[in-house]
């Protein structure tokens, strides 16, 4: 019987931190492993299965599982993994879309004559990752981006799951409403006490009433979601629209002059980052996590576009001075901040023409970074303390 397919792929390592970590070691195999002491950076699913989850602290995460066996991060390891997987991705399709070192979305539309109808792509991509990188990985299929993204996480862990086109409100419908993007804690709670609590109870709701509730953007958001209405084309070649950095904090105390030189320490990471790839931007975001696992965001938009390290350091300052009575109050427990808006390498000098200050140090301190690495060089507040991790990223 012929089985109407979607064509688009979302295919997700599963716990990809951990799995390499038991793919090189074969004494981990089938035993639960945490990935990173102070902060959970990945676990296993032996170690999921006794609650243990990523971004966790260490010693809550070993009282929940004492017999977890805990490895420190090998950011090489998994950047070496993470391209063996993508190279699998591009000789499958060269439309691949990665949205992180770990995931990606592919297109095999035009692909049947020569490969066969989806369903069997999708079990021979996750056959090559087995055979070729050593790692377990997760493919949904469907008709769009959203729906491919759901059936992977629904099929999870080492799954496949294939969602017929004539077949989609069927299968969402009955799924928790947490599943759609952009539902979050406060959403759902908003939806719980209307006694929303499946997709398909939202999608009855109609678009009006949701905008009611939830405001015009999330209202007719979620409205399209719930009736699997997603036009987005799986795009190659796309660039990242902000970069980032972040640290895990743990749950001790930090005062304002460590947060400063952490934020200096991110700051430095990702103007770089942004200089090395010919970006500027505009949007300066800072963001946090608290003791009580709530979140704050706080942005700035500048005057003109720059990579300046010194001018965003300048306005994450002015954020972070705003939050702190927030963080007095709530403890921190991860720190991170982004730069939006960018833009190719354009910089709209103003007059007089005089070139910013900085500018020269910044391409010196690039310079002697990329011959001698990252740490040849740092600032003076973090002489002495753990810059953290610097975690592997997609190339922009």
């Amino acid at each position: 019987m012929f089985v109407s397919e979607g064509t688009i792929l979302h295919a997700d390592l599963d716990a990809f931190y951990a799995s390499v970590e038991q793919r090189d070691d074969p004494s981990l195999r089938g035993r639960p492993v945490i990935v990173g002491g102070g902060v959970v950076l990945a676990a296993s699913y032996e170690a999921k299965a006794a609650g243990v989850r990523t971004a966790m602290g260490g010693h809550a995460a070993r009282r929940l599982c004492p017999e977890a066996i805990v490895v420190e991060p090998r950011m090489s390891a998994y950047t070496r993994a993470s391209r063996a997987v993508f190279e699998v991705f591009r000789q499958t399709t060269p439309m691949v879309e990665g949205l992180s070192i770990d995931e990606a979305f592919l297109d095999v539309s035009g692909l049947r004559r020569i490969a066969g109808p989806p369903s069997e792509i999708a079990a021979g991509l996750r056959r090559a990752v087995r055979d070729q990188v050593g790692l377990p990985i997760t493919v949904g299929v469907a008709r769009t981006k959203f729906l491919a993204k759901v059936a992977s996480a629904v099929a999870k862990p080492d799954g496949l799951l294939v969602v017929p086109t004539d077949k989609e409100l069927q299968f969402l419908h009955p799924l928790p409403v947490e599943r759609l993007w952009g539902v979050g804690q406060v959403t759902a709670a908003k939806l719980r006490d209307r006694r929303i609590f499946t997709v398909g109870q939202l999608a009855g709701l109609g678009e009006a009433t949701l905008v009611s509730l939830l405001g015009q953007g999330a209202g007719r958001h979620l409205d399209a979601l719930a009736h699997n209405r997603d036009p987005r084309a799986v795009q190659t070649g796309k660039r990242r629209g902000s970069m980032g950095a972040q640290r895990a904090l743990g749950r001790g105390p930090r005062t304002p002059a460590a947060l400063d030189g952490m934020l200096a320490g991110l700051v430095d990471r990702v103007a770089r980052r942004m200089r090395g790839a010919g970006r500027t931007g505009r949007t300066v975001v800072l963001r946090l996590r608290f003791t009580d696992f709530t979140r704050a965001t706080r942005s700035h938009t500048l005057a003109r576009a720059t990579s300046h390290t010194q001018t965003i350091l300048d306005a994450t300052r002015r954020l972070l001075a705003g939050a702190l009575p927030m963080i007095e109050e709530r403890g921190i427990t991860l720190i991170g901040i982004s730069v939006g808006n960018l833009d190719d390498h354009y910089l709209q000098l103003p007059l007089p023409f005089v070139e910013q200050d900085g500018v020269a140090l910044d391409a010196a301190l690039d310079a002697v970074r990329d011959r001698f690495g990252s740490a040849a060089i740092t600032r003076g507040v973090l002489v002495g303390h753990n810059p953290g991790l610097e975690m592997p990223m997609l190339p922009d």
